[in-house]
């Protein structure tokens, strides 16, 4: 009995051990090995100064603690004044005394009420470090940017940093439910404890917050698009409320999903049409509850006539109708509506991809100005790979928000490492030409391309309980990488490649650079082992897991994987151009002409703008049959350069991380060659063709791939 306790023990012990560097996600904290860098960090804080006693400064305070004694293997004295020198001193702009506020007059003036200062200063002859703000949440921002600094082993001797957001709202969207399931959630259950909230706080939800300030995340929808409306009654409402509390300190709002059908399922109406008095008095009556309970609310996320989801267009009204009845509602609290323009109707015969821009640009200005227009990357669904969505730019007088995919619907779950960064970068850097040339998508979001006032980027979740959060060690980054590209949308990749290693794993360069090169191929990769040269949504239906080409028999037209890929014997892909659907006209001028034109479209998506013939010679002189064969062998081909990369770093890398991101390159590569043995063998079919030398011949045959079946794919 003694020795099975024993074993018991340990292997809690164990387990507990296994999880911590996982949990802990980029702010680990690690003792600094280089003794020049923790030299000089010892050197220059010798105390903190903490000026004021608020609860989000309190947080500042501990977070510093952790930080500094982590990283440098004790804690520094704490002091309510200024005494001495090489002290590092936190306060908002409000507690400084006169002679600091002087100091920082100028820096104060290029930061907005978000923004932080992070700066060297002589105050009375002595050095000292300050980090600033006009109010405490930018402080602890600053405080977890100086941290960052410490944890990449930066020089802080002379620092001088300004720096504010870019963006007004940047938000996680979870889609989870309820139940604690989470659509196209693949790191198990819902973090949302509803059966234990409101009395029950669960530490993740405090460590969640840590995580969404430290890159400087300010808001979190709780509750799926395809909504449920309990969560607008008493007994959720108050769950809601105890959750709000807890991210009030770290700067985070909360938001909900509104189920246009409320006003019925919940409120005993009739009808839920926007312009009937009754349901535009249940919304504000609705509101004003919520707001009674949480005065900070953010507002609501709407998903409307889309997928089946109720919506105005129920009662014959349109977008505007909708949007504008619930903004009426929250604007007297400050609140807005985010409407997203994810709509495709089976009663469209239109091509799938021009109905969002076809829906909402007539609209343009006129919305309530607390509406902001969601909007995904690209026009069909977060694929591996989109053209950026065309009513990014079109829609002038209307503010426009992205909505980036961080979980991997279609991009292999949580088993595959991609680093989405990448993605998010390609897309903001897209040029729109809608106002000529330099017009980018991030200006868009950003709003300076139209000084829209109200700005935000969306990023669909992809945590859960699992003890790492989302599944995979490496989509951590893609928490962390959306997370600075909400606060900058003008990041690079490569920088937030950088920065997250280091925090999470080492600054061992024999480690940074090989694992950055790794991570920033890593979409590419799976690009051309599932979707190259402009291919899309050709994975099996509803799961959205592995390939799924052939399927052609479901009740929607635009469900099955064959609409988008239209191989036949003449050639594979969507003719979008104004042969086609005309899809390329929703652009301005100078892209339209570029896309439409198949010698001058970008042949990453050539063949989503083009139906092209099997012995069409692409630019490096091969035929599109061999081509296509040969970038789904790069693709794997990559995964194993992958994997060899990753077995190398077992010496930097401490073991649990180490075998747990090797196991699954394992079932990545197994993966990307099921991958490309399915969609070469599919497509053989049509073009008759063999595959050229250098491209794995299949082990296995087409109907044993078509037979697989995954009724219990996760996320679904």
């Amino acid at each position: 009995m003694t020795s099975l306790r024993f074993v018991f023990l340990f292997l809690s012990i164990s387990f507990s051990a296994l999880g911590q560097k996982d949990y802990k996600l980029w702010l680990q904290y690690d003792k600094i090995t280089n003794s020049v860098i923790a030299s000089e960090y010892k050197t220059n804080i010798q105390g903190i100064v903490s000026l004021v006693s608020s609860e989000t400064s309190q947080i500042s305070l501990k977070e510093l603690e952790k930080g500094i004694a982590g990283m440098l293997g004790n804690k520094p004295g704490i002091k309510s004044e200024i005494k001495g020198e090489n002290n590092l001193i936190i306060g908002s702009q409000n507690s400084l005394n006169p002679d600091l506020q002087k100091i920082l007059k100028e820096d104060f003036d290029k930061i907005t009420n978000e923004g932080f200062i992070i700066k060297a200063i002589s105050f009375k002859n002595k050095k000292q470090i300050i980090i600033s703000g006009k109010n405490d949440v930018a402080v602890l921002y600053g405080v977890f940017n100086f941290l960052r600094l410490m944890q990449t082993n930066k020089s802080i001797q002379n620092v001088n940093i300004t720096d504010s957001p870019k963006t007004n709202i940047r938000i996680l969207n979870h889609w989870d439910n309820l139940d604690r399931t989470v659509e196209r959630g693949y790191a198990g259950f819902s973090l949302w404890n509803w059966q234990k909230l409101p009395e029950f706080i669960d530490q993740r939800y405090i460590d969640y917050a840590r995580a969404n300030a430290s890159v400087g995340i300010n808001g979190t929808v709780l509750t799926n698009v395809n909504a449920n409306a309990l969560i607008l009654t008493p007994q959720y409402l108050e769950k809601v409320e105890a959750l709000a509390n807890i991210f009030r300190p770290y700067g985070i709002k909360v938001y909900l999903t509104a189920r246009f059908s409320a006003p019925i399922e919940i409120g005993n109406l009739k009808t839920a049409d926007p312009k009937d008095p009754e349901v535009i008095n249940w919304w504000k009556n609705k509101a004003a509850e919520i707001y009674k309970r949480i005065p900070d609310f953010g507002g609501f996320l709407v998903k409307a006539n889309s997928e089946g989801q109720p919506g105005p267009q129920n009662y014959g009204r349109n977008h505007v109708d909708g949007a504008n009845m619930l903004a009426d509602a929250v604007a007297p609290f400050g609140g807005v509506i985010m409407w997203r323009a994810f709509v495709y109707s089976e009663h469209d015969a239109n091509d799938r991809a021009k109905q969002a821009y076809a829906e909402f640009q007539p609209y343009d200005g006129k919305f309530k100005e607390n509406v902001i227009i969601q909007v995904k990357n690209g026009a069909i669904d977060f694929q591996p790979r989109e053209p950026f969505h065309p009513l990014f730019g079109a829609m002038p007088k209307t503010p426009l928000m992205m909505e980036f995919q961080i979980t991997q619907e279609y991009l292999g779950f949580s088993t595959h490492l991609v680093f989405l960064p990448k993605l998010f970068q390609e897309v903001l850097e897209s040029d729109t030409y809608q106002k000529g040339k330099g017009s980018t998508v991030a200006k868009v979001i950003d709003g300076t391309l139209y000084q829209n006032k109200l700005t935000g980027i969306a990023g669909v979740s992809n945590i859960g309980n699992d003890l790492n959060w989302t599944g995979h060690p490496f989509a951590q980054a893609n928490w962390y990488g959306f997370g600075r590209l909400a606060w900058n949308p003008y990041l690079n990749a490569e920088t937030i490649a950088d920065e997250w290693l280091r925090c999470t794993f080492s600054n061992d360069e024999n480690f940074v650079k090989p694992v950055k090169k790794m991570m920033t191929e890593s979409r590419e990769a799976v690009v051309n082992y599932m979707t190259p040269l402009g291919l899309h949504h050709i994975m099996d239906t509803g799961h959205h897991y592995g390939p799924g080409p052939w399927v052609s028999n479901l009740s929607r037209p635009e469900w099955n994987p064959t609409y988008y890929h239209k191989a036949d014997k003449n050639g594979i892909g969507f003719d979008r151009s104004k042969l086609g659907t005309n899809a390329t006209s929703q652009y301005a001028p100078e892209i339209e002409k570029l896309f439409d034109n198949v010698e001058t479209c970008p042949e990453k998506d050539l063949l989503w703008f083009h139906h092209v013939s099997w012995d069409f010679k692409l630019k490096n002189g091969q035929t599109l049959w061999n081509g296509l064969a040969l970038k789904y062998q790069e693709g794997v081909n990559q995964v194993v350069s992958m994997q060899n990369v990753w077995n190398k770093t077992e010496k930097c890398v401490d073991s649990e991380r180490f075998n747990e991101v090797k196991m699954l390159l394992e079932i990545q590569q197994k993966e990307a060659k099921w991958w490309r043995d399915a969609c070469l063998l599919y497509f053989q079919q049509f073009s008759g063709k063999e595959l050229p030398a250098g491209v794995e011949k299949p082990t296995q045959t087409l109907d044993y791939f078509k037979s697989l079946k995954f009724p219990f794919a996760p996320g679904n």
